[in-house]
C-alpha cells in the first residue's frame, strides 16, 4: 500500500503530506490510517503516522478478533491442500489456530505443535494423533516455548509445515516478534517435505525484528489477496506457489 511505503521510507509522514500525494480528503487518509493501525502496520501520532512497533506484536485477544473472514477462508483453502493421513506440524499464531479448526473434518492425521490452542482444538477429532511439545508456556496466547520445544520439534520428519508469521518485508524475508518463537519455527521449516505459509494481506510490509527465513524457505503460500507485482515476483523468483483465498 502506498501509505506504508512513504512511511517505510520517511520513517513519519504528515497527514497533510499523504492529503497532497495522493489526492484525496484528510477524512479519506485518517480513515486508512485507522485502518493499518488497527493492523499493527503502522503507528498513529498527531498530525500524521510512523513505522510500526517492531519489537512487540499486539495483544493475543486483539488478533484473535482481528480479520477473522480472512483467517477463516486462508485456513479454509490450506486445509484443502492436506490430504487426510498427512503427518504436519501447526506453530503458534491466530491464523494456524484457525487451520485447526478448518482441519476438523479430516481422518487420521498426525499432528506436532507447540501451540495448546491448537492441540485442543484438534482433540475433537478422535482420529488424529496430536503430540505437543514440552517447553515454557506463555499464558496469553498457549505458547509453547524454549529449546526443549525445539529440540522436540527437531525429532521429526513430517509431510507438511504450516506456519504463520508477523511480517514479511519487502525482500521476501520472514519476521516475527519472539525469537524463541522463531528458533521453533526454523525447526519446522527444516524438518518439513512440503512448507505452507499462512499470511493475509496486512502481513506484507510490516516489520518485526525476528529474521525467520525468507520466501525461498517455503513451497506454498496461501493468502487472501492478489499480492503486489513487488511480491508476486519475489514469490516467482522464489519457487513459492501462491494461493488465493476469495
Amino acid at each position: 500500500m502506498a501509505i506504508l511505503e512513504m512511511v517505510s521510507e520517511r520513517g513519519f509522514v504528515a497527514t497533510e503530506a499523504m492529503v497532497t500525494e495522493f489526492d484525496v480528503t484528510p477524512q479519506t487518509i485518517r480513515r486508512d490510517l485507522n485502518e493499518l493501525k488497527a493492523h499493527g502496520l503502522l503507528t498513529r501520532f498527531h498530525g500524521g503516522a510512523g513505522q510500526a512497533d517492531s519489537v512487540e506484536n499486539r495483544p493475543y485477544k486483539d488478533r484473535l478478533k482481528s480479520g477473522v473472514d480472512a483467517k477463516r477462508k486462508i485456513a479454509e483453502l490450506t486445509a484443502s491442500l492436506v490430504p487426510n493421513g498427512a503427518s504436519l506440524f501447526l506453530n503458534i499464531g491466530t491464523t494456524t489456530e484457525f487451520v485447526a479448526q478448518a482441519l476438523l473434518g479430516h481422518e487420521n492425521l498426525h499432528v506436532v505443535t507447540n501451540n495448546i490452542n491448537v492441540a485442543q482444538i484438534l482433540a475433537h477429532n478422535s482420529s488424529f494423533k496430536i503430540m505437543i511439545a514440552g517447553g515454557e508456556v506463555r499464558s496469553q496466547d498457549g505458547a509453547i516455548i524454549g529449546s526443549s520445544s525445539v529440540d522436540f520439534v527437531n525429532e521429526f520428519r513430517l509431510d507438511i509445515g504450516i506456519v504463520g508469521i508477523g511480517g514479511i518485508d519487502e525482500a521476501g524475508v520472514l519476521l516475527d516478534f519472539d525469537h524463541q518463537e522463531v528458533k521453533t519455527a526454523r525447526t519446522i521449516l527444516r524438518n518439513s517435505r512440503k512448507t505452507i505459509l499462512v499470511a493475509d494481506q496486512h502481513k506484507f510490509g510490516r516489520p518485526a525484528m525476528n529474521r525467520m527465513g525468507h520466501l525461498e524457505d517455503l513451497d506454498m503460500l496461501v493468502t487472501d489477496r492478489a499480492l503486489s507485482s513487488n511480491y508476486q515476483t519475489l514469490c516467482e523468483n522464489s519457487g513459492v506457489n501462491v494461493f488465493i483465498a476469495s
